[in-house]
C-alpha cells in the first residue's frame, strides 16, 4: 500500500475509531451492557465496510483513472445501501440494542465521510506527474 493510501486510511479510521469508543461509552450508560455491544458492532461494520471501500476506490484510481468518479459514486452509494440493509435485518435483533447500533452506524459513517474528505484536502497529492528527467528549454534567438 503506497504511502499516501496508508495515511488516508489513518487518518479516516483512526477518529473513527476513537467516535466509536465514545459512542459505545454513551451507548453503555444510556442502554446498558447491550447498547454498548449494539454500538460496538456498529463501529466494527463502518471501519470494515468503509476502510474497504477506501482501498478499492484507492486501486480503482491509480488503475482506471477515467473511471474514478463513476466508482466513487456508485462505491458510496453500495456502501450505504449495505448500511441500510445491515439496520433492517438487525432491527429486532435481542442480540443488542438496535437503536444504539443504528444511531452509532449512522454517527460513525458521518465522522468517516468528513475525516475522509479532511484526508484528501490536506493531502499534497501531484496533479501531474513529474519527469524523471526536467527537460531543459533550448535557447532560440540570438544570445547577444
Amino acid at each position: 500500500m503506497p504511502s499516501n493510501d496508508a495515511r488516508t486510511l489513518l487518518r479516516t479510521a483512526l477518529p473513527t475509531a476513537a467516535a466509536g469508543v465514545i459512542a459505545i461509552a454513551v451507548s453503555a450508560g444510556v442502554a446498558g451492557g447491550k447498547g454498548a455491544i449494539g454500538a460496538a458492532i456498529a463501529t466494527v461494520v463502518v471501519i470494515g465496510f468503509m476502510g474497504i471501500g477506501l482501498l478499492v476506490l484507492e486501486r480503482t484510481a491509480k488503475s482506471l483513472p477515467h473511471l474514478f468518479q463513476a466508482m466513487g459514486l456508485m462505491l458510496y452509494t453500495a456502501q450505504l445501501l449495505l448500511l441500510l440493509i445491515f439496520v433492517a435485518v438487525f432491527k429486532d435483533t435481542t442480540l443488542f440494542n438496535p437503536k444504539a447500533f443504528a444511531a452509532t452506524l449512522v454517527a460513525l459513517t458521518l465522522v468517516w465521510i468528513g475525516m475522509q474528505a479532511r484526508a484528501h484536502m490536506k493531502a499534497k497529492i501531484l496533479y501531474v506527474e513529474p519527469d524523471s528527467e526536467a527537460q531543459k528549454p533550448t535557447k532560440s534567438g540570438s544570445s547577444s
